[in-house]
């Protein structure tokens, strides 16, 4: 009998897992091992110190983003006072997997089938990947950290096989160093609908790797089709392709984080992907450390209701950047007219200062109001056109 099961290890599950073990519970990790998650890889300092990443996992340091317009307008942001930090998922999942064994969890390595109850408690039934035999384990939690179209979300939280997503393709190539538009030290953004119609492209620089993908809500989307045309645009066409990714993303938290009894969801899970950035690594540490504090409350006292921390606890927090970044997707992603305004809104230095502040430390800048307030007019005038597309 384990205080709480999380299913699932990525970023958000190994992150629950190790906040229960070192708050004092018993804590089984099921995962299904091997599985890596289509990503940019892109996290921000806040997330370094909040949760005490080590150089080591650090694969690049980027000190400049590029956004890259449909007519092919190029805006260079610097990173004032920092860096983004890259990470390679197939690394960095299983660093933070290995953490939270050693802190006391207890990592089993299977898939997710069903979860049941009796006398005895909740059984999450799992199939083993060593035997392939159908076994399960015991507790009186369950956290679903299994990911966007979470099967733990689908069996057990009302609206949970409903939540709208984003399919996000990418390939991990050898990194040549500079090349024709790809630098090493820049990450790219591409707001390019001969790309995606909808979403973006990127290219994040990996270290000795990169990462190039982009994501479409539309299926007649040809993904791989894209992702080579990024590819070639970028000068990489030729660069070994070490693996190909593809995997749902969703959009926007889901309503109802628990079920009433005994489950509550983390990370993808629960939709907690930033919308307009897609950024996820952050969202879901925090989605599963608050998933732990909900599990850790509700095991101390008994009351239903302090699951409901865990999506409180989030939105209170980083409810208001989640309603500003998706009022800008919905605003500037519907055309290639609209994101060339957006990347051409990208060249205001007050924009450019805010935005990385906001992302550098996850939350939205209150100590200038008066670069809000030249910002909210230049939104509005781009977006009804009182300003040209072409004016920098």
């Amino acid at each position: 009998m384990y205080d709480v099961i999380v299913v699932g290890g990525g970023p958000s599950g190994a992150t629950a897992a190790e906040d229960l073990v070192r708050s004092g519970h018993t804590v089984a990790l099921l995962d299904r091992s091997g599985r890596i998650k289509p990503c940019g890889g892109a996290i921000p300092p806040r997330l370094i110190a909040d949760f005490l990443i080590p150089d080591s996992q650090i694969v690049a340091k980027i000190t400049t983003a590029r956004m890259i317009s449909p007519t092919g307008r190029k805006v260079d942001i610097p990173i004032e006072n920092g860096f983004v930090g890259m990470v390679d998922r197939e690394h960095f999942d299983e660093f933070l997997r290995n953490r939270a064994a050693e802190a006391g969890a207890t990592r089993v390595t299977g898939t997710y089938l069903r979860i049941e109850r009796d006398s005895d408690g909740t059984h999450v039934v799992y199939r083993e990947k060593a035997s392939g035999a159908e076994k399960r384990l015991t507790a009186r939690m369950v956290i679903g950290a299994d990911g966007a179209r979470s099967n733990v979300a689908r069996d057990e939280i009302k609206g949970g096989a409903k939540i709208p997503y984003v399919i996000a393709y990418h390939e991990i190539i050898e990194s040549p160093g500079p090349r024709g538009e790809y630098d090493p030290a820049r990450c790219d953004v591409v707001y390019d609908g001969r790309i995606s119609p909808d979403f973006y492209g990127w290219v994040f620089p990996h270290g000795k790797s990169a990462s190039i993908g982009m994501g479409s809500l539309l299926k007649e989307v040809d993904l791989k089709k894209a992702t080579a045309a990024l590819r070639e645009a970028s000068g990489l066409a030729d660069c070994k392709t070490i693996r190909r990714e593809g995997a749902p993303i969703p959009l926007e938290p889901l309503k109802r984080w628990d079920n009433g009894r005994d489950v509550v969801l983390a990370g993808d899970a629960a939709g907690v992907v930033a919308p307009s950035s897609g950024e996820g690594i952050y969202y879901a540490m925090v989605g599963g450390r608050v998933a732990a504090t909900a599990a850790a409350a509700k095991l101390k006292t008994g009351r239903i209701k302090d699951l409901q921390l865990a999506r409180k606890l989030f939105l209170r927090e980083h409810g208001q950047v989640f309603r500003v970044l998706g009022a800008m997707q919905r605003a500037y992603y519907r055309s290639d007219e609209r994101r060339e305004r957006f990347v051409s809104l990208c060249h205001d230095v007050d924009v450019q200062r805010l935005t990385f502040e906001a992302y550098m430390n996850k939350k939205l800048v209150k100590a200038r109001p008066l670069a809000h307030v030249k910002i909210g007019f230049k939104n509005v005038a781009h977006l009804t056109g009182l300003v040209s597309k072409d004016r920098v």
